[in-house]
């Protein structure tokens, strides 16, 4: 039921003391009628909604915050990533939230973040938005109306983008502030209008809750064809998660987030958050439909007066993105969820072009590769990164892990062994020579090699084992993009790739060191 008129009591239980109007679990064409109304979007060609983030138009890492609080410090990782915030600054936070949503309107989305009933729960996001009410109500799980009326909240979202924190005052970086508390389930978002940090707060929820209940949680894209065979494909933003999963030949889990629990991998989300700089209608048709629909939501997408959009203008940042329901991809599975992975593939956006775009890894080989994380950050994905840039990112998704990496490689490592998985390494950075000099994969290389790949195509073919990294590489394949199979081969000068490889196995070497409890056999799996 859509509230239309002041419900002063509703949100008390939050401590949020309402004056203005509660739109509770608004339609979508009601929110599009507000986000226009107010000024805060424009319909483009097609009928998506389109909008503009402002100064944020990617993940502000460095503002993300854990309060230290006795329900949960022994458990969570300390580092860089996941910096401290007292309960006194948490609580000053949050009532300035909750003041600031008491004065205005206010939208009320309840949805579930997992797709299996045994290891889901209830979000409630209250913003002051109406477009990013929309995107939560897209990227998380609609319930139906007898579990909309049963539902409890077990993670509480409050987002008011308007409100900006006070430094010296506030025990934050700057005026942007991501903090979760929790025993308490509750995270606090101000300073930033860039939606996508709403579902990566819930994303680390899920990665902190899941491992207590013996589920593995994944910072990757799933699907499975009609065999019953899954795929999941781990990497960071930019490295074709996304794209890779969206394959018209198989059915699609999900494209950012799912568990690996004992039954098999479910979906965490009932949407998708894709990259849409430069997206060819040729190369990916389903994606590129999707910004086309009513319903999607744009971000930082360019259009003209007419409302025709412009997918290849990079002028506001790198990272345009569509918000999309998973519906809207054709083949995409209604239960969001399967059997047991058969692959894992680990993707790379390797800015040093050094890599093969494909290699098989062994079990121990996997876990060292896990634990590096190793790919390039792409432009746009975070604040200051304009061009890619060599990084390790624990698990293929640091930012989001509230634990150490070692309790999310041990848990796949059990899951590797129970399930007999194959691992795969893919490269969709660069050949030829590194970022500046070489090129981009071919996308066509990468679907077809991966085709390949999950369909046992390399069964019966000899592989080499690479000499400094020593994982194994197919030496053939039907495919015309055979020549990309050896990297050394397509530079023009061998003698520079070598020692470029020599510089990267030393970045891998360099960046283990920090994982000095591992198994020996783990560490010795590393480039020589």
């Amino acid at each position: 039921m859509i509230a239309t008129i002041p419900d002063r009591d509703s949100l008390a239980e939050h401590g949020i003391a309402v004056r203005g109007r509660v739109y509770w679990h608004p339609t979508t064409s009601q929110l599009y009628s507000h986000a226009l109304a107010r000024g805060e979007a424009r319909l483009a060609e097609g009928g998506p909604l389109v909008v503009d983030t402002g100064a944020h138009t990617g993940r502000s890492p460095k503002d993300k915050f854990i309060v230290r609080e006795p329900g949960s410090e022994s458990r969570i990782w300390w580092d860089e990533v996941n910096a401290e915030i007292s309960e006194d600054d948490f609580d000053r936070l949050r009532e300035r939230v909750a003041a600031r949503l008491g004065e205005v309107d206010v939208y009320v989305i309840d949805a579930f973040a997992g797709s299996d009933p045994a290891h889901r729960i209830g979000v409630r996001v209250i913003t002051e938005s109406p477009w990013h009410a929309l995107f939560a109500k897209t990227l998380f799980i609609d319930p139906t109306g007898d579990e909309l009326a049963d539902m409890e909240t077990d993670a509480l979202v409050l987002h008011a983008p308007s409100v900006t924190a006070v430094p010296e005052e506030d025990g934050t970086r700057s005026g942007t502030f991501v903090c979760l508390h929790p025993s308490r389930t509750e995270v606090v978002i101000g300073g930033t209008y860039y939606a996508g940090e709403i579902k990566k707060s819930i994303f680390t929820v899920m990665n902190d809750r899941l491992p207590l209940e013996g589920v593995l949680p994944m910072h990757c894209s799933a699907n499975v064809d009609d065999s019953g065979r899954v795929a999941v494909f781990f990497g960071l933003s930019g490295t074709g998660k996304t794209t890779l999963s969206a394959d018209p030949s198989r059915h699609l889990i999900g494209d950012d987030e799912h568990g690996w629990a004992d039954e098999g991998v479910f979906n965490f989300e009932g949407g998708c958050y894709a990259k849409v700089i430069r997206l060819s209608a040729e190369a990916e048709p389903q994606i590129y439909a999707t910004t086309r629909t009513f319903g999607t939501v744009l971000e930082n997408v360019v259009m003209d007066e007419g409302g025709i959009l412009d997918l290849d203008d990079d002028s506001k940042t790198e990272n345009t993105r569509a918000a999309y329901k998973l519906e809207q991809i054709a083949n995409a599975l209604p239960a969001k969820r399967a059997g047991h992975p058969s692959s894992v593939v680990f993707l790379t956006a390797d800015a040093f072009g050094i890599l093969p775009p494909i290699a098989r890894l062994s079990r121990e080989q996997a876990m060292y590769w896990f634990l590096s994380g190793f790919t390039a950050k792409l432009a746009g994905t975070e604040i200051g990164v304009t061009e890619p840039q060599p990084t390790f990112s624990a698990c293929f998704g640091a930012p989001f892990l509230p634990q150490p990496p070692g309790v999310y490689a041990r848990m796949l490592g059990e899951k590797l062994d129970r399930h007999r998985a194959t691992v795969w390494l893919v490269n969709t950075g660069w050949t030829g020579g590194p970022f500046g000099e070489g090129h981009r994969m071919p996308i066509q290389a990468t679907r077809s090699l991966l085709d390949a790949a999950l369909s046992d195509g390399f069964a019966g073919v000899e592989f080499r084992t690479d000499p400094v990294f020593g994982f194994d590489v197919p030496t053939a394949a039907a495919t015309a993009y055979v020549g990309l199979l050896n990297p050394r081969l397509t530079w023009a000068d061998p003698a520079a790739y070598d020692a470029n490889a020599r510089e990267l196995a030393g970045r891998f070497r360099k960046n283990f060191e920090r994982f000095g409890d591992v198994a020996p056999g783990i560490a010795a799996a590393g480039p020589a």
